[in-house]
C-alpha cells in the first residue's frame, strides 16, 4: 500500500511532491512519510492520522482473524497454481506481510507440506521453498473445497466494524462542497439547500419528475460530494466461505497500478494489505436488476461467492436508476428492502442454509420519471425521509443550460436565437421544455455542419431540422416561416 497515493488521495500533498520525495528516498534511504514531513511538504499529524485511520496490519496469526488452517490452505494452493517458490512472491498476492507468510512457511515446513531448496538472493535468509508431495495433496484437497486463490478475506466481524468506522453518514459535506460538486448545472439556490441534508443523512432519496431532466446527472454528481478515502477489502470470510467485494468495475482503488506494492510505502508493516483504499463507490442499477442481483452469487465450480452490488456499494452509493422499469416489480424490490432502510441491516444466506447480517450502510436513491403514488404505498414512502422533484428548467434556467453548453462548443448564440427555440417547442408545438434539449439541439447542429462542411452555427433551417428530431407531431409548427410556406407551396 503506498503511503504516497493515500496522501495524494486525502489532498495533504501533491504528485509532484511525492515525486520529489520518491527520488530523495532512492538516493538518501528513508520513510516516504518522513522525507515529506523533513521537506515541509506534510504535517506530522497529518501524516499520523492518515496512518492511524488506515487497518492496522497483523502481526501475528491470530491478527489476521483467520485460523492457521485457512492460511496454509490458502498460502499452498497459491504455491501449486502459481509456481511462486519465495516469500515475497507469496506477500504479493495473498496480501499477508513477510512475517505472517513465513510464520505460516514454517507451519508448513513443519509438517512436511513443504521444503527449502535453497537461497532466492544474495541474503541467507531469502530461501526457496517447495510443495512436497504431501504439500500437494493438500493443496489439491483444499482446492476440492474452494478454488478461491488472491488475497487473504478478512474475518465477517472486522469488515462489519470497518464498515461502521467509514459510514457515510459520518462524511460531512457543506454547502461550499455541494456548491463544488454541482458547478456547471444549472440548479436553484432551493435545491441546494435541499439536497445538502439529504447527502449528510446518508439516507434513502427520491429523485422524480419528467424525463430528460437530469436525474441521472444529480444522483453522479451527489457521487462527486465525497472526496474522502474508505478501505473494500478484496474478500471477507464467513462461516469458513469467501465472499469477493472488490470489484474492479464498480471500485476506483487509489493505488497505482503496475508498482510493486512494497517499493515506497511507510511502514509496510502498519497496513492490512487485504484492504484496498478507494473512493467511496457510486454504484448504478438499471432496468437489468433482480431480485437475485441481491443475493450472493455463488460458482458452482469455483466454490466462492462474489458479495451483490448493494453491499459492494457500502460506505457509497447506489442508484437505482428509472425505477419502476425493472425485471423485478417495484412491490417485490420495496418489500426486499423494508428492513435494510428502516433499521439499516440486511442479511444474506449462504447456500448451506446459514444468514449473516451485514451493514446496509449506504445512501439509496430512487430515480423515477413515473409518479411515486404508482410505485409505492405510503408505507414505504414514509421510509424515504428525502423527496425531491427534479423537474423542467425555467425558461431563466434552460438559457442558462444553453449559453453554458454552447460556450464549450465554441458556438456564438444570443437569446433571441434561444427564445426562438422555446417559442417553436413550447409555445407552438405544445412540448414541454426540458433539460436535455439544448445538449441535444447542438449535437445536432454539429453533425449537420459537419456533413455540409460548414462552420458550426445558429440558422433557422439548421435548427429547424434538430427540433424535427425531437419528435414533435406537427413539424410546420417548429419551421421557420419561410420553410413552412415553402413545404406547402
Amino acid at each position: 500500500m503506498f503511503i504516497g497515493d493515500l496522501l495524494i488521495a486525502h489532498g495533504l500533498v501533491s504528485p509532484a511532491d511525492v515525486a520529489a520525495a520518491l527520488e530523495l528516498q532512492r538516493t538518501q534511504g528513508g520513510r516516504l512519510g518522513d522525507i515529506l514531513v523533513s521537506a515541509g511538504k506534510l504535517n506530522p499529524t497529518a501524516l499520523e492520522t492518515v496512518v492511524r485511520n488506515a487497518p492496522a496490519g497483523p502481526t501475528t496469526l491470530a491478527d489476521t482473524g483467520l485460523s492457521l488452517l485457512d492460511l496454509l490452505n490458502l498460502v499452498l494452493k497459491t504455491m501449486y497454481s502459481s509456481g511462486h517458490e519465495t516469500t515475497a512472491a507469496i506477500c504479493d498476492i495473498v496480501k499477508l506481510s513477510h512475517r505472517i507468510v513465513q510464520l505460516v512457511f514454517d507451519a508448513a515446513v513443519e509438517r512436511k507440506l513443504i521444503e527449502v531448496l535453497g537461497s532466492a538472493g544474495v541474503r541467507a535468509t531469502d530461501l526457496r521453498y517447495s510443495l512436497t508431495e504431501r504439500g500437494k495433496q493438500w493443496a489439491l484437497e483444499a482446492f476440492s473445497k474452494s478454488q478461491y486463490v488472491g488475497p487473504a478475506p478478512v474475518p465477517l466481524e472486522m469488515y462489519r466494524e470497518r464498515v461502521m468506522m467509514q459510514a457515510i453518514a459520518n462524511a460531512r459535506v457543506d454547502r461550499a462542497g455541494v456548491e463544488r460538486a454541482f458547478e456547471g448545472l444549472a440548479i436553484s439556490p432551493s435545491f441546494t439547500l435541499q439536497i445538502g441534508p439529504a447527502i449528510n443523512s446518508g439516507k434513502s432519496i427520491l429523485l422524480y419528475g419528467p424525463p430528460g431532466n437530469g436525474k441521472t446527472t444529480v444522483a453522479e454528481r451527489i457521487g462527486a460530494v465525497f472526496p474522502d478515502v474508505i478501505y473494500i477489502p478484496y474478500a471477507f470470510e464467513v462461516e469458513g466461505q469467501i465472499v469477493k467485494v472488490f470489484d474492479a468495475g464498480v471500485h476506483v482503488s487509489l493505488l497505482q497500478p503496475g508498482q510493486p506494492m512494497r517499493s515506497a510505502a511507510l511502514r509496510r508493516e502498519d497496513f492490512d494489505l487485504r484492504w484496498i483504499p478507494c473512493r467511496r463507490p457510486f454504484i448504478v442499477a438499471g432496468g437489468e436488476l433482480t431480485l437475485e442481483m441481491l443475493d450472493l452469487s455463488y460458482n458452482e465450480a469455483a466454490k466462492f461467492y462474489e458479495a451483490p452490488l448493494h453491499v459492494k456499494a457500502l460506505g457509497g452509493i447506489f442508484t437505482i436508476d428509472d425505477f419502476g422499469r425493472q425485471l423485478v416489480s417495484p412491490e417485490a424490490l420495496l418489500n426486499r428492502w423494508i428492513v435494510p432502510l428502516e433499521r439499516r441491516v440486511d442479511y444474506l444466506k449462504l447456500h448451506t442454509g446459514k444468514s449473516f447480517q451485514v451493514p446496509f450502510d449506504e445512501l439509496v436513491i430512487f430515480s423515477t420519471n413515473l409518479s411515486p403514488q404508482d410505485l409505492m404505498d405510503p408505507a414505504f414512502l414514509r421510509r424515504i425521509p428525502y423527496k425531491m422533484l427534479v423537474g423542467a428548467p425555467s425558461p431563466a434556467e434552460y438559457k442558462q443550460i444553453f449559453h453554458t453548453l454552447a460556450a464549450r462548443s465554441g458556438l456564438q448564440l444570443g437569446d433571441e436565437h434561444i427564445d426562438y427555440i422555446i417559442t417553436a417547442l413550447r409555445d407552438r408545438a405544445g412540448m414541454p421544455l426540458a433539460s436535455y434539449q439544448p445538449k441535444f439541439i447542438i449535437d445536432q447542429l454539429k453533425s449537420t455542419c459537419k456533413f455540409a462542411g460548414i462552420p458550426l452555427q445558429f440558422r433557422p433551417e439548421l435548427i429547424s431540422m434538430a427540433l424535427g428530431n425531437l419528435a414533435v407531431k406537427d413539424d410546420s409548427a417548429i419551421m421557420p416561416p419561410t420553410a413552412a410556406k415553402s413545404k406547402a407551396a
